[in-house]
């Protein structure tokens, strides 16, 4: 078992503070993603986890044990590196094995722990093949069983898929989320990728500049995102923004509506807009419907819409899913339903302000 808790935890490169100070607790057996932009400091966080970093100030527990001046090698913690690390000239079994054989462990023992990572990893029939015969996913695999044979208190993975394409992504993803529910370990997992944190995390932790912006579970941060930063970064397509008149007239300095949370209309609706660029994935349709003193706005509807460039389009908000935010960025309680019928609205391609919704 393993739970990570970090006390004021700070980060220093000369005067500049990476990480200003951050308070988090990790419990036994989650699978915690930090996600952020490049830069957002989540790899350093990772790293001094791991002890491959010193702090600067704070503490970090394992199980309510300081280990802030432990070097890594004592923190009992494996660590995944988007860069695969594995020695060339050795085999699938060699490169597993060689953590063990490194701590002076028996033999027979050995090849019973790399068998059974290889029977998790799916790597039995390839343990004779050099990394150069295996493909990303592959290699990234073997990578991930050269940590599971140390049997660590909890995994660090550092951006492990950045270096594969598209579908190994989406493979290598699936892997380690069933990997997990097999181990139970606790797990901390660092990503630029909103979707990848939303499919995998039990805990998502956003990060901005060395700050914590939000913690909480995929959902919790969907449907109630802290501030604006988290409510852009969460959710694809990004959630659509709208200031000015529109918001002062609900109360807001900016009010917020995901593509999901909005509907179209060939002939009345909330919003009169034109369509710019229409993106036909099959299931979904994303539409980028310029509105007059609106914006840009992006609304998601089914694949089979036929609405094309040029072509006019009514757009109305659930008035339930409307996230309004306050001159500071944070969101604004939203105890009361926002009313829509305070906004411009064209009926029939006639502007009515205030009418009621239909």
């Amino acid at each position: 078992m393993c739970t990570i808790r970090l006390e004021n935890v700070t980060k220093m490169f000369g005067e500049l503070a990476v990480i200003p100070g951050i308070d988090l607790q990790i419990n036994d057996g989650e699978f915690v993603v930090f996600v952020g932009p490049s830069g957002c400091g989540k790899s350093t966080l990772l790293r001094l986890i791991a002890g491959l970093e010193d702090i600067s100030g704070g503490a970090i527990l394992l199980n309510g044990e300081d280990v802030s001046s432990l070097p890594p090698a004592k923190r009992g913690l494996s660590m995944v590196f988007q860069s695969y690390a594995l020695y060339p000239h050795m085999t699938v079994h060699g490169n597993i094995a060689f953590p063990l054989k490194m701590a002076g462990m028996d033999k027979a023992e050995i090849d019973k722990k790399v068998m059974a990572a290889a029977k998790v990893l799916n790597l039995t029939e390839y343990l004779k093949r050099k990394p150069r015969n295996l493909s990303g996913g592959q290699r990234q695999r073997v990578a991930i069983g050269r940590a599971i044979v140390r049997e660590p208190s909890a995994f660090l993975f550092d951006e492990p898929l950045s270096n594969l394409d598209a579908a190994l992504r989406v493979n290598m993803r699936l892997e380690i989320t069933e990997l997990h529910q097999q181990l139970g370990t606790t797990m901390v997992y660092v990503t630029h990728d909103q979707v990848e944190a939303m499919t995998m995390a039990d805990k998502i932790v956003v990060l901005n500049r060395g700050n914590v912006e939000q913690v909480g579970s995929p959902m919790d941060l969907y449907r109630d995102p802290a501030n604006l930063f988290v409510a852009g970064f969460i959710g694809s397509p990004r959630m659509n923004f709208v200031d000015g008149g529109n918001a002062a007239r609900l109360g807001a300095t900016t009010i917020g509506i995901r593509p999901e949370h909005i509907g179209l209309d060939r002939e009345k609706g909330l919003w009169r807009g034109v369509i710019g660029v229409s993106e036909h994935l099959g299931s979904d349709t994303f539409l980028h419907v310029h509105v007059e003193d609106v914006g840009t706005i992006t609304a998601r509807t089914g694949g089979e819409w036929t609405l094309r460039h040029g072509e006019t389009v009514f757009l109305t908000p659930d008035p339930d899913k409307v996230h309004r935010f306050d001159e500071s960025g944070r969101s604004m309680a939203r105890a009361i339903t926002p009313d829509l019928g305070a906004l411009p609205r064209h009926v029939n391609g006639a502007p009515a302000s205030g009418a009621p919704l239909q």
